[in-house]
């Protein structure tokens, strides 16, 4: 068997596997290869065992996550009770906006299982990013284009059924 034959049967390497979610996530999908490349060598990869926290309310941890492989539930802790929002599971990108800027979490992230991440660190983001600051535009397109779909998203599936939320709406607006 050749050198060629043998590196095909392996697995493709992190680095790519990591550019692979990138082009894929609304957030990085419209930066060219060069930024991307640059962007998956500066992720890391983290483990969760079920149970753990991946992140938690109230907290600045400055991190992005997309879920790998694994389950996590975002829940809220109000008032000496914790309400369960929804599960997150592999292929969904959390704390995008976190890149971009200090901001409080407002739920906890909490594995069900066990859970692996593609974790994207906001100092590195902004210093990556300061290389390239003609591409802030292009996320910031991203992002809003993501609010505006799932604002959109949420008045056609539950506007009738929420007439509480009705009120609260308009992220949009913004």
């Amino acid at each position: 068997m050749s050198s060629l034959e043998k590196n095909n049967l392996t697995p493709s390497c992190e680095f790519q596997d990591n550019l692979e979610i990138l082009r894929q996530t609304y957030f990085f999908s419209g930066l060219p290869l060069e930024t991307l490349k640059i962007f998956a060598y500066l992720c890391t990869r983290e483990k969760f065992r079920d149970g753990e926290h991946i992140f938690r309310q109230d907290e600045d941890d400055g991190q992005a996550f997309y879920i790998i492989e694994g389950q996590a539930r975002l829940e809220r802790a109000d008032n000496g009770k914790t309400v369960d929002i929804r599960d997150c599971k592999t292929g969904e990108f959390i704390g995008g906006l976190t890149l971009l800027g200090e901001t409080r979490r407002l739920f906890s992230l909490k594995s069900v299982t066990d859970t692996t991440c593609l974790v994207m660190d906001r100092g590195k983001f902004l210093k990556t990013m300061e290389q390239f600051p003609n591409l802030l535009a292009r996320i910031c397109n991203a992002v809003a284009k993501s609010i505006d779909t799932w604002e959109d998203r949420f008045l056609s599936d539950r506007g009738d059924q929420c007439g509480e939320c009705m009120n609260r709406l308009g992220v949009t607006l913004i």
